[in-house]
């Protein structure tokens, strides 16, 4: 019997390695399932980020496209402020020669308009109907626009002066024209 007792003995530890490497193998096929697992969620939140990135960065295309919207609206505004505060400079000035013009005797000027030689809007015909030398202030402002420009003329007497593009104005209908000197009353028209 010893030698049926010796063949069991042998079996055994040929059992014990093939359970042993059995077990081996399970737990190799479990980690790997475990890692692939692992990279099939990395995958998913990697996925996930890139979404989110995205997201994000296409929120702020959109915020850097309002600032710039809003950094414009904020110039046009200015802008908008420093005509209006040209006109307030104009109203008071036109107030003040305005409250002085009741004093004093009419401007000996005449204003005319004609067509541009060059078609371009129209000319200013000032006549100096005086027998001296004038210089007055030509104020012109274009209400649709909201622009307005001052003009130092040398009127000699008894002569006329033609005022237009070329001289910095380019008038048009509707225009409102002064002419302010200080020893006569102001001249306003409107251009027709």
């Amino acid at each position: 019997m010893e030698t049926g007792d010796s063949v069991p003995s042998s079996i055994q530890p040929k059992r014990r390695g093939l359970i042993v490497s059995i077990g081996l193998n399970v737990a190799q096929l479990v980690l790997i399932c475990v890692l692939v697992l692992y990279a099939f969620m990395l995958n998913v939140d990697l996925g996930d980020v890139k979404r989110r990135l995205s997201k994000e960065v296409e929120t702020r295309q959109k915020t850097e496209g309002y600032l710039i919207e809003t950094r414009n609206q904020l110039t046009d505004s200015l802008r908008e402020i420093e005509q209006l505060k040209a006109q307030l400079a104009y109203k008071e000035t036109d107030y003040q020669a305005t409250a002085t013009a009741t004093a004093l005797p009419a401007l000996p000027v005449v204003i005319n308009f004609r067509s541009s030689i060059l078609g371009k809007g129209l000319v200013a015909v000032i006549e100096n109907t005086s027998d001296r030398y004038l210089t007055v202030l030509l104020s012109v402002r274009n209400p649709t626009l909201s622009i307005a420009k001052r003009f130092r003329l040398e009127l000699d007497p008894r002569s006329s002066t033609d005022f237009g593009h070329m001289e910095g104005w380019q008038f048009a209908s509707g225009d409102e024209v002064g002419l302010y000197n200080d020893e006569f009353g102001a001249l306003k028209i409107t251009v027709p």
